[in-house]
This record gives structure tokens, C-alpha cells and sequence, in this order.
């Protein structure tokens, strides 16, 4: 496009590089051509695609341009480009039109005809407003135009292009003509008829403009409509007024007045006129209508309106001036064929050209020959007077050819529109014969054109003949519904639930005979087809009924069978239970009406009926089948799956007004509703179904799938779910209305909060009142809305607040804000604050988010304190404020001074083109508030974490100066600061880890508890947490994070019960989030316990002979034992002694009693009886100075990764294949921080052997010689590890044995294969069986794929052995009998937890949880490892490697939960998507791993891991493993020991910024 022009009344000129104006652009597609004209002349383009993530011929050519940001024509936006408004095609697009045309605003549709019939009550409605719509016929190929003349009468004009240069020049002619009528006009046009096309020059967007007349454009858009009820008729109408010539138009614009486009007036001011306009409206005069002066002083009659006359004149002025530019010309009907024809044909259909071609090389012989062909140009209005005009007077037989697919009256609606305007007119016309016309191929157009002139010329023409084939071809394209990949989730489940009962009426795919796809997913098609399936029944029943009594089998059976049948025909259960046996004796019986009755068998099971459909059912309730089908107090279930994302809502165009179908059908009162989300809650999705299928009469079951593309990850759909359901936008609940029958409330909360809308529902009954009574743990919720925007109120009443409490200081007013990621900038802040106030400034200390920007130009000084986060972006709470300020043009900052102190690591990116995070966010508020004209009061401060003291090293020398320029430097007197709070001093502080922790459970105005509390609850079994994927959004709501915990148990050396087994699977549906969590130290782990469900879960564990205690903090953890299915006795042996190690170990307060555990009576249960004061004789009151983790393996199988712990312990077996004791490790640790090569992970030195019955006194000894000499004082150095490099291994050894008073022995040889778990079946030295399942990173949940968490409850309910948890997070299935092999196995494979058939890597992969409950975490790890691990699958089976096992772990901080370090390779999150890439651990994990490349994502990863397999593939040697051969190749130095774990890594680290 050529735009070397501005906009009407603006002096923008376009971008002379815009690839759009290229002087040389062909267009081939008549979408291109359509998209571009649309583009050109529209301000919104509401383009319609098949799916979110597929898009239309028409939307790739738009996103392009608006993507380069071409400048439009018209639209009034800063760059003058046009809104792109992506829709899908079955959500009632045009809803979306209403706001925008009524705004002043020209919008066009571009679609396939797919929505025009759905629509209809939208297009009678906007017909009188100057929208464009531009529709491609569907299917392709062979197209039905029964699309448009099912919609002909709803007062839109009609224009039809039958060529690529035609489908351009229409497009201009549609928007000039909506632009000079006021009315709505439909382009349409078959796109295959244009296949063969030459591709045609760029349009000429000067003659674009011209015909545009931007002098009407711009009126209409300072216009607007105060019209709002789409439901409503508005009463709108088009009144006529005179265009000028086009000659005139050419020269000058028209005026005020010869603007049809504000000629729009209600029906009540033109109702006198309007019969008369209409019978009048060829005599009008040319003369332009008067200008009213003043409507106070001037009478006038009301304005003509707008007649087909007129659409005639302002279209035919638009082609004159078309002709003029081009040469080409139209009219209203287009005649081709010779003057003196006397047949003709008019093709009304997707064939034009090809007769017309055919026509042109007729033989003389052919009976077609000299006849001539109609087409209509001006579809509507129909202007009969122009069709005799082009009609030649020879011309006595009309042939006319309907596309049109689907008929609803005998005749079709073109031939009666030819039948009256000739038989109405003048001329020679003597017959016209209407006929069918089908999908014609080119190598049979003329013996179609043989047989429709004869049938034209015989004496008594066939009407209605078929002419074609009357289906498409196959390999023509249907314009369908698109499936979201994960949307089989909702209908897997209903298939679980009901199995072969389960009927879905509308289920896409299914075969309709006849019907389209689209009709065959509504509602209203699906709610007849249960009702035809029901009357089906009822007639079976009959039949059954009358056979039991009067049928004549042959054998007495099945009359018995018959009858019982009959009386529980319309119970469910009752009547699928005697099925099998009714079915079996008819089989038997082998009668006439046996067979007779066996031939609809699927009928004796009542069928569960469900119509499953989509949010676009929600857009016109009152009019759609959701209203029929409640309406109608039917005993059938609608399945409505929402697909709108959390993120999106607030994008949503607000005038679509989607309703909300729960409260639509509560308000019936006769039907049964749930809200449910299988990625919240999957067992209340089963619940719901279950009731809805139970409920008798109408159910609606709305169910959450939030996609932006069909194609999103399960992740990004769980992200979008979770926001949803906790802000209460999606909220979950059941509504039974038979439950009132029971004595039970109607509607049941299974979420925490709801929306303004079901809360005023629920008020109306007084329900809201019961349910906080009911639910008093969701009471403070429920008290709030979702959707009050509070967060702006909030800020602006604090810092009021903290104002006025200034008001009575005196001194220099002094502001200082931070963005703090862990804590470190909030508490510089706070402390700058504090010192601040100490030399008489008045400081107000506040997050940056909290702050009101508005405010910043009123400061009179300010300091800003941020640590960096990821990419050198800010922290969460800082980017609201930088995102306010980084492109404000308004700020003006002269009377302001400022400072900015950043927190950064300049190793943290080592590469050098990833130098400029270092300190990124402080040094760009520093430039951006220097722009605004504010006044340093010192240069920007940077910390560094690789100072001698960190951060802190800049920050000494960064404040002196911030009081230096304050004028408070040398203020004398002031006060001695108190030194931080340590987590010594909490223990210290904490009577034995009591400290608060009771106040703080019963503290009911927050989800939270202190931080100090926080710190003693971990040595209670319990970490508290937020969820991060909704963080963000809960704090735009102005809540507080999710706050929930984290609960571990206490279980040496992973064995469980069955029972227990199905005690904790209790305790994750009631209490947790319906997941477990098997963890790398062979626990269990729930998450999503809220705070006033942790006491009832620690209850709940502690009944099932489990606790919790130490199983986190400053003490032994849990004792990890190898699993070893093949060895039981021995396993038997070694399990014991982590048992007696675990016991012994034990924190001896009885805090933990106190708090969790009490008697029915709320008594403190303390077992150590009333002992006044608590004593630990092992640990003391400051128990140790960090974590201590002990571990047993069981040679050759180092599954429990024996030297990552700090004392880790092999067994020894003797002579006798008995245990005697173990080679003892200690000093071993996975912690580590990015970066800071003062931490590192280390493997445990080999201290000497110790017999059996010493091992549990040998590790105490270990542990308090670390109480006593471990470091207090840094967190970071306070592990085993560094006290034993510190002291060095014999000093340290020493100090144990003069402890224990015992000498280690020196160790006995022994030897690893591999620390993976074998998977499958074994059997052990006595016979019993074992099976290990493969447990994906640990994660025991249902999904509707796969009902792993169900399938394992139901093993656990039968299995008489015992279950084992593996140190890789997987599970074996112990101590099967021979004679339970079978049982089990059908089990195993009715929930298909028998397929362990997965690649070697995924099967010797392990990941932390990171996201989203873990606050260390840094990047995704649980959720993504499987993703990354299937992108990788291809390459190892391309290389032959699918089999071969290679250690591959992932976490999403340094910290090491999933031992990443001893992995062959490893993935350490750096930042969101960003990891740390490690090489060379050993396989047996007896070496750690080194550095190889720094903050890849995952295109690197990819990039590195696929050569890399492929290049081992190749080059490995004989049993060389992966880990290996990386070392050995050069691609990696070994790590011999964790001092040496930084050194000569593969990718240096640069200290230049």
C-alpha cells in the first residue's frame, strides 16, 4: 500500500519504510486483498478465527500489519493503527461490534460465513450502523450461499465478488459505501474461485482515500451513539441525504449536511415518513437537504430515509469514480453474451467463471451456444428495474443456478427474486426454471451446461433439477470447531464415571447424517437429540414390559429376568447390574423377540445424557438451548466447558456481556449446578458429575479450561486455574436443590472465595449468612468480592495515614522505598528508616508498589533501595512503580532529590554479553529519574554480592553520603542499634520451639504466622509457603499471598503400611491440595494446607502412627534406608537400624505434644508427663547450627545417594549374609549459592567402619561434635561439610572418637553399580514378589488421563505387604505373595500403573517441587523437567540412547533438594526459564558435577544436549556412562571433592561489566 500521505486532520506522516507501501507487492489471495482494503479503512477489525491459536486466511495478513505497525487510513489511534480484535467463531463475534461502531469507531468483521446464521439477531440490529463485514464462503471449494440468503432480509446491502481484483475493488466499494449510506454492508465471496487467479497489483490507497471521502469519516468518528441494550431494539434507522457527483467529490469535500452517515434518527421522528420515502424514493430531487439553524426556531419535516434507490445511486457514484482511476466497471447486474441471446443462465454460485468460460468457447453445435450468463453484483438491495435493464429483449429462457446447500422452501429464494422482477417488468421472457447446483468440476462444466439447456428448452422443464454433485469433494476443507487438546479432560472423566452409559449428544466428531458440525454442537440440536434418545428408551421399556408378559420365548428365563428388569428400568445402578444377566439369558433363549429385544441391549443400561459445550453458550442465554433446557425440567446433564483465561478477563470486551450460567440456572430453582475445575480440584469434578447424574431434572456442571491457544501447556492452563478459582472469578460449588428435602443447605462452598454476583444470590435466601456460619475458616473471605479493585485505595490511604502521623515531627521529611526480593533490600530500607528517625528526619519506609506515583513530583527527597531480580528485572513489589515511571513523559522531578542503592551480583551472569544485569533496575531508576530533572543526593550505590561483606560493602560506603547531603551526618548522641534477630536467637528465645506458635494458629485475621514462628514451625514438620502463581494477582485484589503449609513426615527409611498408605491419601483430599508428594528423602510430603486445617492434618498423621517432627529444621532429619526389593531379610536388618538411629536422634521437648496433639477436651497431651522445664540433652536449646541428614545404602545400589548427606552410611554384609555394620561417610551437603564460590556442594569423607550395634551412638557423636564446633554465625557456612573442611578430616575424626571414646576401623571394601531404581517386577531371596512404579518426579496425583493417586488407594486396600518409598521419589509395591500376583497385576494395569516402558532418562530423572509453593524457588523444576525431557526423547531414540540410562536431575535453586550436583547432568534454576547447565557427576553418584554453561534456556539446552547425545552415541566406549564420558572427551574437568567444584569450569566468569 502507498501511503505517502497523513491522516485527515493530522499531521502524521507514514513510515516510508512501512513494507506495506512497497511500490512492488503482488497480492495472490483474495483474503489478502480483502484484509489489506479492511485494514486501510477501519479503526477495529474484529477478525474471526477458527480457535485462539489457529488463525483465519484474513487474521495472518492483519497481525502482520498491526505487528509492523503499519498506519491505516482512518484510524485514530497514536500511530494510526488499526485495533485487531481476535474472536473465536463460535462465541458470538459480533457481540463485539456493538461498542466500537456506537463509539464513533468504523469496525469490520472479517469471517467465514460459519457465523452469519447464528447471528442474525445481532445483524438486524447493526444493519443500520456503517459496519463492513467481509465474509469467505464455507467450505472451501464448495461453498453454501444459503449463508446469505437465509440473512438477506435483515437490511444489510449485499455486495458479491467473484475474482481477486473483483474481491479488492468490492472491499473498496463496501467501505465507501457503509461510509456515505450509514448502512451495514456484507462483502461476500468464494475464495476457490479465485484459485487460478494472476496475483493483481497493491492497491491504490490515494483512490482508496478518495472514495472514502475521510471528510464523512472523521465526522462519524467525533460522533458517538448513546445507545447500550443489544438486546433491546434500539430503533435506529438511516435517513437519506445527496452525495455530490464524483467529479465533484474529486475536487471538494461535501459538507455537514451531504453526510448520510449522521443522518441516523429514531424511529418515532421518521415513522410519518417513512411509507411515503419508500414509494417516492425514485422522484426524490437532487437537491442537497437545508442545514437546520436551530431546532428552537425552526420547523422541519422529519428527513426521508434511506431507500434501495439510494444504496443504488451512492454505489454506482463509487464505481464511476472506480472506472475513471481504472477502467474497470460494475453494475448492479453484470450481462456476458452476445445482445441477441435468447437463453441465458444466472449462476448464483461459486461457478460463475467457469461457465462463463464455457459459454465463451461454445461450438456452434453445442446447444448452449450464442446464450449469454447473469450475475449479481448488488445482491441486496434487489433491484429488479436494474436486472430488465441488462436483460437483452431477445433473451426468452432463464436457467437460474442456486448454490444452496440447505433449502427450507421449495423454491429457492433467487429464482423467486428473477420470477418477480421479470414476470413484474417488461421484456420477452417467457420461462425461468430454477435448479440446484452442486460441486461441478472443470472437466464436466459442459455436459452440466448440456443438460441444463435441455432441460431449459424441452416443453415442460424440470424445476429444482440438480445440477452437479450435491456433496463436496472429500478433500474439500470444513471450516470447523477446533478442539482444545486439552479439553478431552472433562469428557475422559465422564467416561470413568459412567463408562459405556455415558451418551454425549453434540460430542464433535460425532456422525450427524446431514447436519453441519456447527449446528450439531449447539445446544439446542443436542438437547432434541437426548429427548429423541430418551423417547427411545421409554418405548424399550414398553417393549420390555410387554414381552415379560405376553412374549413367547422358548425358554422361562427371561420373563423372570425380563421383569425384574422392568421394575428397576429407571435406576441406574439397579438396572446396570441385572443387565449382563437379562442379555445372557436372551442369548441364550435364542427367540424372535429375543433377537428382537437384543438388538437395542445397549438399552437396558439407562444411559448418563450429557450435552457438552462451550462459553459461547453463554453469550444470549435467554435466546440459546441452555434456557430450553432448564426451561424445559428435563432429566438431562449440560457439561459447559469456559475456556476465557483468568488474564484475559479483564481484556474481554465488556459489551459481550457473557452471562453467568450457574446463577442463571440457580435462579430456576428446578436444576442442579456446579462450578468445578479439573486443575483445582479434580475430586470435586468427580463429585460434581456424580450428583449431577444422580439429580433428577436438569443439571449444568460449568467446568474451567482457561486456554490462550488450543495447543497451551497443562501448565500454563494450571497457572490460569489457579488464579481463577483463588480469587474467587472461578469460584467451585455445588447448588442441589433437593437437598432442602434432606434438611441440608442447597449450596455448597468448595472453594474459598466468590464473586460480588453469587454472593448477592446467596444473600437473597439468607444463604451466604449459613455458609459463613457453616464455613466460619472461609468467613473472612467470603466477606470480600473478586473484582474490587482495592490496591489504589489502599496505597493511598496508608501513606495519608503515615502522613498525618509526620505532621508533629520536625525535620526534613525523608521517603525511602524498596523492591525486595528475599528480604535483603526491605531490611536496609527499614534500617536506613530507623537511623533515619535516630538524627530527627521525619522517614516514611515503604515497598514501591505501595506507593502512590502520583505522589513523586511532590517529594522533597526520596531514596530507593532494590535488589535485582532474573534478567536484571526489578522485584515484584518494585515493578508496578517502574513500569508507572519508565516511559512517563509527564513527570517533572526539578524540586526532588533522590538516590538509588542497588543489590546485584556481578558474577551472577558470567557471561559477558550478560554483563549488563548486574545491578540493572538501580541503574535504570537512577538514568530515568536524572531524565525527569531530579537532583542526586549521591551517586548511585551498587552492592555486590562478591564483596569481601556482600552487598554491604557498597551500601558503607553509599549511606554516609545520604546524610552527609541531608545535613544530618554528625548528629551526636544517638542510640546504639540492637544487632538483627538470628535464627539463634529464635531457638534460644523459643522454650524448646514453642515460641508463639499457638498464638499465631489461633490468630484468625490472617493466613499467616510470624517469622519467627515461621522459623520454629520447620522443626515441627512443617514449612509455611505461598503459592506464587497467583501472588501477583491476589495483590492487584489487595490480599494477602495464598499462605498455606507444607507438612513432612517422619518415616525411616521409607516404609508405610497399606493403611497408612490410605491415611495419608485421606489426609491430601480432605486436608492438602488432593496431591502427595513422595520426596527425595523417602517421606511424604502434602502441600496446600491452610492454616486452620495444619492442626487436624498433624493430628490426623500422628493417628496414623507417623509423625512429624524434626523431619525439617536445625536437627536429624528423616533417616533414609536403600529400598532393595531383591534382599529382604537383609533390607529387614539395614531398615532397622535406621529405625534405631531415627529414635534415638529424636528432639527430646514436648512442645510438639502440646501444640499439635490434645484430647477431645482441647488437654494437652504431654507424653513426658508435667515436667515444668523441657531439657534436650542431646541438642540443647539452640538445637544444631543447621540441617543434619543421614542416610543408609545397601551396595550395589547407591539409590539413597550415600555421599550427599552429612554422615551417610554403607552396609556391610558378612560372611553369612548378615549385617555387621558400615563404612561411615560424613561431611557431605548439596546446599550452595549461585555464584558465591564459598559455598559449594561437597561429598562425605570416608571416616572408618563401625559395627551394627555402635552405628546410631557413632552418628550421634558425629552430630554433637557439629553442635558444638559447626559455624552459628553464617548460615551459609554452618553445614558439617564446612566444619569438616575447616577442622580438616583426621582433626575432625579425632574429635569424634575422644567423644565416643571408640576408634573407627578401618573401612571394608564394597561397591556401587548405579543410585537409579530398578523398575518392575522382582522377587526377593524368599519368594515374595515386589513391583516398583514409576513415579514422575514424585508426584502422586488423578489426573483425567491418569487416576494414579485412585489406582494406588485401591492397591493399598488390598495389598497385605508393605509399600517403600525410594530415595528417587519413586514407590515399590512390597512383599506380594505369588498367590496376589495376579489381582495385583489387574490392578496395576486397570489404572496403567504397569507401564514403566519409558525412555532410560526419564526413568533415572528426579526434580525438586520449585514452583509454585517453594519461596527459594528461582525457576520452574517439577512442572517443566517432563517437558524438557520429551523434546529430548526424539534425539535419544535417533542416536539408539532411548534405553540407556543417564542421570538427569533438575532444581530450581542452588539449594539442592533433588541432589543435582552427583547427577551426569544437571539443570539448577537461575532465573524464571533460565538454568545453570552441570556435567560429568558419576553415575553411581560417587562424583560431583561441574559448570558447564550459565543461564541457558531452553533453545540452548537443546542446542547443547542433542549434539552432545548424539557425539557419546557415537564415540562412548563399552559400558562407558554418560557422566563419564563427558570427562573423558574434554568436555568437563572432574570434580574431585567440593573445593575444587568452582575451578576450571567450562565457561569462565568475567569480572568486567
Amino acid at each position: 500500500m502507498s501511503f505517502l500521505f497523513g491522516r485527515a486532520g493530522s499531521s502524521h506522516i507514514s513510515k516510508p519504510e512501512s513494507e506495506m507501501a512497497a511500490p512492488n507487492i503482488q497480492i495472490r489471495t483474495p483474503e489478502e486483498a480483502v484484509a489489506r482494503i479492511a485494514y486501510l479503512t477501519s479503526d477495529v477489525i474484529v477478525s474471526v478465527q477458527p480457535s485462539q491459536g489457529q488463525d483465519s486466511a484474513f487474521s495472518s495478513h492483519l497481525k502482520r500489519y498491526a505487528a509492523r505497525k503499519d498506519p491505516g487510513l482512518v484510524a485514530k489511534t497514536e500511530s494510526a493503527v488499526p485495533e485487531i480484535h481476535s474472536v473465536r467463531h463460535n462465541t458470538d463475534p459480533l457481540l463485539s461490534v456493538f461498542a466500537p461502531i456506537r463509539a464513533g469507531r468504523l469496525t469490520t468483521v472479517t469471517t467465514t460465513s460459519i457465523i452469519l446464521l447464528p447471528s442474525i439477531a445481532h445483524l438486524y440490529k447493526l444493519a443500520n450502523y456503517p459496519v463492513v463485514i467481509h465474509v469467505s464462503l464455507s467450505p472451501a471449494r464448495f461453498p453454501d450461499y444459503s449463508a446469505i440468503t437465509a440473512i438477506r432480509n435483515s437490511g444489510w446491502t449485499f455486495l458479491q465478488s467473484e475474482s481477486l481484483q473483483e474481491a479488492q475493488d468490492m472491499a473498496t466499494t463496501a467501505h465507501a459505501l457503509a461510509v456515505r449510506s450509514g448502512k451495514g454492508v456484507i462483502h461476500f465471496f468464494d475464495p476457490s474461485s479465485s484459485l487460478h487467479d494472476k496475483p493483481i497489483a497493491a492497491e491504490n490507497a490515494t483512490l482508496v482515500r478518495d472514495l472514502l471521502n475521510l471528510d464523512d469519516v472523521r465526522r462519524y468518528q467525533a460522533s458517538s451513539v448513546n445507545e447500550s441494550g443489544i438486546y433491546a431494539d434500539d430503533g435506529r434507522a438511516v435517513v437519506a441525504s445527496q452525495q455530490p457527483d464524483p467529479q465533484a467529490a474529486t475536487k471538494g469535500r461535501s459538507s455537514l449536511v451531504d453526510s448520510t452517515i449522521l443522518g441516523a434518527v429514531s424511529k418515532a421522528a421518521s415513522k410519518a415518513a417513512s411509507s411515503e420515502a419508500s414509494e417516492k424514493s425514485s422522484q426524490q430531487s437532487n437537491s442537497s437537504v437545508s442545514p437546520s439553524v436551530s431546532s428552537a426556531t425552526t420547523i422541519e419535516s422529519s428527513p426521508p430515509l434511506l431507500t434501495s434507490e439510494d444504496i443504488y445511486k451512492y454505489v454506482t457514484s463509487i464505481w464511476a469514480q472506480l472506472k475513471a482511476s481504472t477502467g474497470r466497471a460494475y453494475n448492479a447486474f453484470e450481462w456476458s453474451g452476445p445482445s441477441t441471446a435468447e437463453k441465458a443462465i444466472f449462476v448464483f454460485g461459486s461457478d460463475a467463471g467457469l461457465f462463463a468460460e464455457a459459454l465463451d468457447t461454445a461450438k456452434p453445435t453445442d446447444i448452449y451456444a450464442k446464450a449469454g450468463m447473469l450475475t449479481a453484483r448488488l445482491y441486496r438491495p434487489w433491484l429488479g428495474s436494474k436486472l430488465l435493464e441488462v436483460i437483452p429483449k431477445s433473451v426468452k429462457r432463464i436457467a437460474v443456478l442456486e448454490q444452496i446447500s440447505r433449502k427450507t422452501t421449495k423454491w429457492g429464494p433467487v429464482l423467486l427474486d428473477v420470477l418477480t422482477s421479470v414476470k413484474s417488468g417488461f421484456g420477452g421472457v417467457e420461462t425461468i426454471v430454477g435448479h440446484q447446483l452442486g460441486y461441478i468440476a472443470p472437466d464436466t462444466i459442459h455436459q452440466a451446461l448440456r443438460g441444463i439447456f435441455q432441460n431449459l428448452t424441452s416443453e415442460k422443464p424440470l424445476q429444482n433439477l440438480q445440477v452437479g454433485k450435491a456433496e463436496r469433494p472429500e478433500d474439500a476443507q470444513s471450516y470447523g470447531l477446533e478442539q482444545p487438546k486439552l479439553e478431552t479432560a472433562y469428557t475422559k472423566i465422564l467416561d470413568q464415571l459412567f463408562g459405556k452409559r455415558v451418551y454425549v449428544a453434540n460430542a464433535l466428531g460425532s456422525n450427524n447424517t446431514g447436519v453441519s458440525s456447527t449446528v450439531a454442537a449447539s445446544p439446542e440440536f443436542g438437547f432434541g437429540s437426548l429427548l429423541a434418545r430418551k423417547e427411545n428408551r421409554q418405548r424399550f421399556v414398553k417393549q420390555v414390559k410387554q414381552a415379560a408378559s405376553t412374549g413367547s420365548f422358548i425358554t422361562e428365563a427371561p420373563v423372570n429376568w425380563l421383569a425384574k428388569w422392568a421394575a428397576s428400568a429407571e435406576d441406574a445402578a439397579k438396572a446396570g447390574e441385572i443387565a449382563d444377566d437379562v442379555i445372557a439369558r436372551l442369548e441364550t433363549d435364542g427367540s424372535s423377540i429375543a433377537r428382537n429385544l437384543l438388538s437395542n441391549k445397549g438399552l437396558f443400561r439407562k444411559e448418563s445424557l450429557w450435552l457438552v459445550g462451550s462459553d459461547a453458550w453463554a453469550y444470549d442465554l435467554g435466546n440459546s438451548g441452555v434456557h430450553h433446557v432448564l426451561a424445559s425440567g428435563e432429566n438431562v446433564n449440560m457439561l459447559i466447558v469456559d475456556s476465557t483465561p483468568y488474564s484475559e478477563r479483564a481484556a474481554a470486551d465488556a459489551t459481550r456481556r457473557k452471562k453467568d450460567i450457574g446463577l442463571y440456572a440457580m435462579n430456576f430453582g428446578n436444576a442442579y449446578v456446579a462450578s468445578t475445575a479439573v486443575y483445582s480440584s479434580y475430586t470435586q469434578v468427580l463429585q460434581a458429575m456424580l450428583e449431577a447424574e444422580q439429580f433428577n431434572g436438569p443439571s449444568v456442571v460449568l467446568a474451567y479450561l482457561p486456554y490462550f491457544g488450543e495447543h497451551d501447556s497443562p501448565l500454563t492452563v494450571l497457572q490460569e486455574t489457579k488464579k481463577a478459582v483463588d480469587l474467587g472469578y472461578w469460584p467451585l460449588y455445588r447448588w442441589n436443590p433437593e437437598n432442602e428435602n434432606k434438611g441440608e443447605p442447597n449450596f455448597a462452598l468448595d472453594s474459598e472465595r466468590i464473586k460480588k454476583e453469587l454472593k448477592e444470590f446467596l444473600a437473597r435466601d439468607n444463604q451466604l449468612t449459613q455458609l459463613m456460619r457453616r464455613e466460619p475458616v472461609f468467613a473472612a473471605n467470603l466477606s470480600q468480592d473478586f473484582g474490587t479493585e482495592v490496591r489504589a485505595q489502599q496505597k493511598r490511604k496508608a501513606r495519608d495515614a503515615y502522613n498525618q502521623l509526620l505532621e508533629g515531627l520536625f525535620g526534613a521529611p525523608l521517603t525511602i522505598l524498596f523492591a525486595s526480593d528475599n528480604g535483603n533490600a526491605q531490611s536496609l530500607a527499614k534500617r536506613l528508616g530507623t537511623r533515619g528517625r535516630a538524627r530527627g528526619l521525619k522517614t516514611t519506609v515503604m515497598a514501591m508498589e505501595d506507593y502512590p506515583v502520583e505522589d513523586l513530583s511532590s517529594e522533597e527527597n526520596i531514596v530507593f533501595i532494590t535488589s535485582t531480580a532474573g534478567q536484571g528485572e526489578f522485584p515484584q513489589n518494585g515493578k508496578p512503580l517502574w513500569d508507572a515511571i519508565k516511559d512517563n513523559t509527564d513527570l517533572d522531578l526539578a524540586s526532588v532529590n533522590y538516590s538509588v542503592f542497588g543489590l546485584g551480583d556481578k558474577h551472577y551472569w558470567p557471561r559477558k554479553e550478560d554483563k549488563v544485569y548486574y545491578n540493572k533496575p538501580a541503574k535504570d531508576l537512577d538514568r530515568v529519574l536524572a531524565n525527569f530533572g531530579g537532583k542526586k543526593l549521591s551517586e548511585v550505590g551498587l552492592g555486590d554480592d562478591q564483596d569481601p561483606d556482600g552487598y554491604q560493602t557498597g551500601y558503607a560506603e553509599w549511606e554516609p553520603k545520604i546524610w552527609q547531603a541531608l545535613g544530618v551526618a554528625n548528629v551526636e548522641g544517638l542510640p546504639e542499634e540492637p544487632p538483627p534477630i538470628t535464627n539463634e536467637d529464635i531457638k534460644l528465645a523459643s522454650n524448646y520451639l514453642r515460641g508463639t506458635i499457638v498464638e499465631g494458629l489461633n490468630d484468625p485475621t490472617t493466613a499467616a504466622i510470624s517469622a519467627s514462628d515461621q522459623q520454629l514451625t520447620k522443626f515441627h514438620g512443617t514449612y509455611m509457603q505461598d503459592d506464587r502463581d497467583v501472588r501477583d494477582e491476589r495483590k492487584a485484589q489487595g490480599l494477602e499471598p495464598a499462605y498455606s503449609f507444607m507438612i513432612r513426615c517422619r518415616l525411616p527409611g521409607g516404609v508405610s503400611t497399606p493403611k497408612q498408605w490410605v491415611q495419608m491419601d485421606d489426609i491430601s483430599n480432605s486436608l492438602g491440595n488432593e496431591t502427595m508428594k513422595l520426596t527425595t528423602r523417602q517421606t511424604f510430603q502434602f502441600h496446600g494446607i491452610v492454616k486452620g486445617k495444619l492442626k487436624p492434618a498433624m493430628q490426623a498423621i500422628n493417628r496414623a502412627l507417623m509423625t512429624t517432627i524434626a523431619a525439617c529444621g536445625d536437627v536429624n532429619r528423616n533417616v533414609m534406608c536403600s529400598s532393595l526389593p531383591t534382599q529382604s531379610q537383609y533390607h529387614r536388618q539395614v531398615w532397622a537400624c535406621s529405625q534405631k538411629i531415627s529414635d534415638h536422634l529424636l528432639p527430646s521437648t514436648t512442645a510438639y505434644h502440646e501444640i499439635w496433639l490434645a484430647d477431645e477436651n482441647d488437654k494437652k497431651t504431654q507424653v513426658a508427663g508435667d515436667a515444668v522445664q523441657d531439657f534436650e540433652p542431646l541438642y540443647g536449646p539452640t538445637y544444631l547450627p543447621r540441617k543434619f541428614k543421614i542416610t543408609i545404602a545397601i551396595p550395589p545400589h547407591n539409590d539413597t545417594d550415600v555421599y550427599a548427606h552429612d554422615v551417610g552410611l554403607i552396609a556391610i554384609k558378612g560372611d553369612d549374609d548378615q549385617l555387621v555394620g558400615f563404612n561411615l561417610l560424613a561431611g557431605g551437603g548439596m546446599g550452595a549459592t549461585h555464584n558465591n564460590k564459598k559455598t559449594y556442594p561437597q561429598t562425605g569423607r570416608m571416616m572408618g567402619f563401625v559395627k551394627t550395634e555402635d552405628v546410631h551412638i557413632a552418628c550421634e557423636k558425629i552430630m554433637l561434635v557439629q553442635r558444638d564446633h559447626g559455624d552459628r554465625k553464617n548460615r551459609k557456612h554452618a553445614r558439617l561439610k564446612y566444619t569438616i573442611d575447616d577442622m580438616g578430616v583426621d582433626v575432625f575424626r579425632s574429635k569424634v572418637e575422644a567423644l565416643w571414646g571408640k576408634m573407627f576401623e578401618p573401612e571394608r571394601p564394597f561397591h556401587f553399580k548405579s543410585n537409579v531404581d530398578t523398575f518392575g517386577w522382582q522377587k526377593d531371596e524368599t519368594g515374595m514378589n515386589h513391583f516398583t512404579f514409576f513415579i514422575e518426579n514424585g508426584r502422586i496425583e488423578d489426573t483425567a488421563e491418569f487416576q494414579m493417586k485412585t489406582g494406588l488407594r485401591e492397591i493399598a486396600k488390598v495389598h497385605k505387604g508393605e509399600f517403600r518409598l525410594t530415595g528417587n521419589q519413586h514407590l515399590t509395591l512390597s512383599n506380594v505373595a505369588d498367590a496376589d500376583v495376579p489381582h495385583m497385576k489387574d490392578l496395576l494395569k486397570k489404572y496403567k500403573l504397569d507401564n514403566v516402558q519409558f525412555s532410560g532418562l526419564r526413568l533415572s530423572s528426579s526434580a525438586c517441587v520449585a514452583f509454585p509453593t517453594c519461596g527459594l524457588a528461582m525457576a520452574e523444576s517439577e512442572r517443566y523437567l517432563p517437558k524438557l525431557i520429551t523434546k529430548l526423547e526424539g534425539c535419544l531414540e535417533e542416536n539408539g540412547l532411548k534405553q540407556e540410562s543417564i542421570v538427569m536431575r533438575m532444581t530450581g535453586c542452588p539449594n539442592g533438594c533433588a541432589r543435582p550436583w552427583l547427577a551426569e547432568v544437571a539443570f539448577v534454576g537461575k532465573a524464571y526459564g533460565a538454568y545453570n547447565m552441570y556435567l560429568g557427576g558419576g553415575y553411581h553418584g560417587q562424583r560431583l558435577n561441574k559448570l558447564y554453561r550459565s543461564s541457558i534456556k531452553e533453545d540452548e539446552i537443546l542446542a547443547i544436549m542433542k549434539p552432545l547425545l548424539k557425539r557419546y552415541a557415537l564415540e562412548r566406549e563399552e559400558g562407558e556412562r554418560f557422566g563419564d564420558f563427558c570427562i573423558r572427551s574434554g568436555v568437563i574437568v572432574a570434580t574431585t571433592e567440593g573445593r575444587d567444584f568452582h575451578d576450571n569450569v567450562a565457561e569462565d566468569e568475567s569480572d568486567e561489566e
